[in-house]
């Protein structure tokens, strides 16, 4: 039989990873620590009362007001998605459509684009310049070009981990005659958020997630902050029951013991810090400036470099191939003795010409 799919779909490509189990896994982005065994223990505890015969809240209430008070805004300045991947695609629903554009960064998080091109949107991405900054004034121009109704900024930005200056984000929000949407998924290994700017400029559009520095990626939850009426008319595209119990229950324990999270997120930033030092004396290899959870680092021989931690069972993204990422490797900022066993295995290839 033959199927006739919804044009276009051939055009997209699909989220993909190598799934394996490996010995020391940095592929993902996630963060090497499972919950605080305080958390973990409230967590579990609260699950034995939990009438998995019912659904969850369709209002999300008790996380949306604790998530509200913590920013000083109301529960209608708040909604949560089925991690804040969920609620890019909701947003694009939102303000996409035919005839319509949405603009975006390249090299950023792949979906951005699938996102834009599932909701029948344009896709207009805006490259970035050499060193991966963002080009503030070709983001202006691109979106007054195609009528953009929607502009989507990483900060920092996935894969490069470099940031915008808060100054060049206001730029773009102050000028911009859309919403701008700032992906602020790695922002507890940056400490700086563009949140401040919400109270001058009602365009300004903010997402989180659980995922990576609360280590929830299993439950996958995210928010996003914006003007109330942004609020009100994504409950028109989202779905009922989007979230279910089980992962509400966790992220409201966990949002409420935050505080929990900090020695394990220093610990990352630390060691951070400590492979970027270390890869940089390394020949060979340059090394990007980075704020998020994990590094990029360029080297000729990546390919090889990428082949040779596979076999070594360590789990890597190999970028080599990507435009704006010729020659590129990612990895996520492991466990000290994760991050040790990487180390080790690049300076022995780098340095014997394996």
């Amino acid at each position: 039989m033959n199927f006739d799919y919804r044009p276009g779909l051939d055009k997209i490509k699909p989220y993909s990873i190598e799934e394996k189990e490996w010995d020391i896994k940095l592929d993902a982005n996630e963060s090497p620590h499972n919950l605080p065994p305080l958390v973990r223990e409230r967590v579990m505890n609260q699950f034995e009362y939990m009438a998995f015969n019912r659904y969850p809240d369709i209002g999300t209430r008790e996380l949306r007001t604790l998530i509200a008070e913590s920013f000083n805004m109301n529960i209608q300045n708040v909604q949560l998605g089925n991690g804040s991947s969920e609620i890019i695609m909701n947003l694009c629903q939102l303000f996409g459509g035919p005839g319509r554009s949405i603009v975006f960064p390249t090299p950023s998080f792949s979906m951005y684009s699938v996102y834009a091109q599932s909701s029948d949107s344009e896709p207009v991405a805006v490259t970035l310049n050499e060193d991966y900054s963002v080009p503030r004034e070709k983001f202006l121009e691109a979106a007054e070009k195609s009528n953009a109704k929607l502009i989507i900024l990483c900060n920092p930005n996935n894969p490069t981990g470099t940031v915008m200056p808060t100054e060049d984000i206001e730029y773009i929000v102050s000028r911009a005659t859309c919403p701008v949407l700032v992906d602020e998924a790695y922002f507890e290994f940056y400490g700086e958020s563009a949140v401040g700017l919400m109270e001058k400029y009602d365009n300004l559009i903010i997402a989180r997630t659980f995922s990576k520095a609360y280590g929830l990626a299993a439950a996958r939850v995210g928010y996003v902050l914006a003007h109330a009426d942004v609020i009100s008319m994504l409950g028109r595209v989202i779905k009922p029951y989007h979230i279910n119990s089980l992962s509400l229950v966790t992220a409201e324990i966990l949002y409420q013991m935050r505080d929990e999270f900090m020695p394990g997120l220093e610990q990352i930033i630390a060691e951070r810090k400590r492979l970027a030092m270390a890869l940089e004396s390394i020949s060979g290899i340059k090394v990007y400036p980075s704020e998020a959870n994990f590094i990029l680092i360029k080297t000729a021989k990546s390919k090889e470099l990428a082949a040779y931690l596979s076999e070594k069972n360590i789990g890597i993204r190999d970028f080599s191939a990507a435009p704006g990422l010729i020659n590129c490797i990612r990895f996520t900022v492991g466990t000290p003795l994760e991050n040790d066993g990487l180390l080790k295995s690049i300076v022995t290839f780098m340095k014997e010409g394996i």
